[in-house]
C-alpha cells in the first residue's frame, strides 16, 4: 500500500519539485488553473534547483515597506548571479524613502500597469512571495497569483500562513525579518560568497527597520552575525539610516506634530493610546505613501502605555496599525476586531467602516481586553 500513494504522490508534484516524474496531474478550468498544495514543501528542497536558470517573479505585499523592498531586492540581486532572470513586482506604489535601494527603479507597481505586470507573470516559472503570508495582502493581484500554474515559493516570518497556496517555502516567526530569512537562503544553499554590497544594502535596510534599529527582541545574536557579514562588504551603514530616516518632507514633520497635538488620545485605563487621523488631514499636508510609517510608535513613549494604535481614514477603506509591549498580543488582537495580522507585538488590520465607527469599535475592543491591558 505504501509503494502505491509514494508512486502517487510523486506522479502529482508540481514539474520542479525534486522527485517528481514531469507529469502535472493537476486539473485546470476555463476559469484558469487550480492549486491543492496541501503540503508545503521545504524551502531547502528548491536549493538544489537553482543552479538551472529560471524566469523568476519575486513579489512583496502592498504598500510595502524596507523589508519588504529590501528583501525581495536582495533575492533578485542574489539569483541574477546564478543567472535566473528576474522581476520584482509590487502590489502597489512605495515610499519615495524606499527608492534608493540597488534594483528599484526596475520594480513594476501592478496597480499601476496591470497589463504589463501580468504579461511578466504568465510567462514566470517560479513565483516567490516574500514578506507576506497570505495573497489578499497583494490586493488587486490576489487573483492573478491564486490561477498561476507555476510553483509558488513562502519566504516570511508572520503568523498563520495560507500554506496550501504554496509549493515550497519556509515561514518563521522567530525571524526578525524577512530580509534575515533571506540571507539565510543564500547562506545555507552555499552562495554566502555571492553576497556584494548592493545585496548586502537591501538586506541590512529589512533587518534594521524591522528589528527598530536593532532595539526589538528579534535582533538576535545570529542578526548581529549578520550584519557583521553585511558590513564585510564595505557597506556604509551611517549612509542607509538617513536614507531611511533623513530623507522626507517639511510637510511630514509639520503633519506629525500636527496628529500628536491634535489627533492623539491617551486611554489611561487601559494602558492604551490611540491616533486616528481623518482624510482630510492627510490631503492637507500632501501625505504621500509611506509618509505615516513609524507614527504608532509614538505613544508607546508614553510612560505605562503597552498598546498603541494609529488609525487612518485612506478614503477607500481605514487602515489600522497595532503596536504593544510586553506580553499583549497584538496579532490576535488585529486578527480578531479588524481583519488583519502580523507579529505578537506589530500587527495591522483594515475596516470598511467610516472613521469614527472603526475608533468606537477600538474603544469597545479596548474595553473586552482590559484585564490583559493591565
Amino acid at each position: 500500500m505504501f509503494g502505491i500513494w509514494h508512486l502517487i504522490l510523486h506522479l502529482c508534484l508540481p514539474l520542479d519539485r525534486p522527485g517528481g516524474l514531469g507529469i502535472d496531474l493537476r486539473p485546470r478550468t476555463a476559469a484558469g488553473p487550480m492549486e491543492d498544495f496541501s503540503a508545503m514543501l521545504p524551502i531547502a528542497e528548491i536549493y538544489p534547483l537553482l543552479k538551472q536558470p529560471r524566469r523568476v517573479v519575486i513579489i512583496m505585499h502592498q504598500k510595502p515597506d524596507a523589508d519588504a523592498m529590501g528583501s525581495t531586492l536582495g533575492l533578485s540581486l542574489f539569483l541574477r548571479k546564478l543567472g535566473h532572470q528576474t522581476t520584482v513586482i509590487s502590489p502597489t506604489n512605495w515610499a519615495e524613502w524606499l527608492k534608493w535601494m540597488p534594483g528599484a527603479g526596475a520594480v513594476m507597481d501592478y496597480e499601476f500597469a496591470p497589463g504589463k505586470a501580468q504579461a511578466v507573470l504568465d510567462q514566470a516559472e517560479w513565483v516567490f512571495c516574500l514578506d507576506f503570508n497570505t495573497l489578499t495582502r497583494t490586493r488587486h493581484m490576489a487573483n492573478a497569483l491564486r490561477k498561476l500554474p507555476v510553483p509558488k515559493i513562502l519566504v516570511d516570518h508572520h503568523q498563520q500562513p495560507e500554506t496550501p497556496v504554496f509549493a515550497y517555502g519556509i515561514s518563521n516567526t522567530e525571524k526578525s525579518s524577512t530580509s534575515e530569512m533571506v540571507y539565510d537562503l543564500i547562506v545555507e544553499s552555499g552562495h554566502k560568497a555571492l553576497i556584494d554590497i548592493d545585496i548586502a544594502a537591501c538586506l541590512y535596510a529589512g533587518v534594521m527597520t524591522d528589528t527598530g534599529s536593532f532595539r526589538f527582541s528579534g535582533a538576535t545574536a545570529g542578526v548581529h552575525r549578520m550584519v557583521a557579514v553585511l558590513k564585510d562588504t564595505g557597506l556604509n551603514h551611517t549612509q542607509i539610516f538617513e536614507n531611511l530616516f533623513d530623507n522626507f518632507l517639511e510637510n511630514r514633520l509639520r503633519f506629525m506634530g500636527f496628529v500628536l497635538q491634535n489627533r492623539m488620545e491617551v486611554f489611561y485605563e487601559y494602558n492604551a493610546a490611540l491616533i486616528a487621523i481623518p482624510w482630510k488631514d492627510l490631503v492637507r499636508y500632501e501625505i504621500k505613501t509611506g509618509d505615516t510609517e513609524g507614527l504608532v510608535n509614538y505613544p508607546l513613549s508614553i510612560q505605562g502605555i503597552k498598546m498603541a494604535a494609529l488609525i487612518i481614514d485612506r478614503d477607500e477603506e481605514v487602515k489600522c496599525s497595532f503596536r504593544s509591549k510586553g506580553d499583549f498580543d497584538v496579532n490576535t488582537f488585529a486578527r480578531n476586531y479588524f481583519d488583519g495580522g502580523g507579529h505578537f507585538n506589530a500587527a495591522g488590520g483594515r475596516s470598511t467602516d467610516t472613521l469614527e465607527v472603526t475608533v468606537q469599535r477600538f474603544i469597545n475592543a479596548l474595553s473586552e481586553n482590559s484585564s490583559q491591558l493591565q
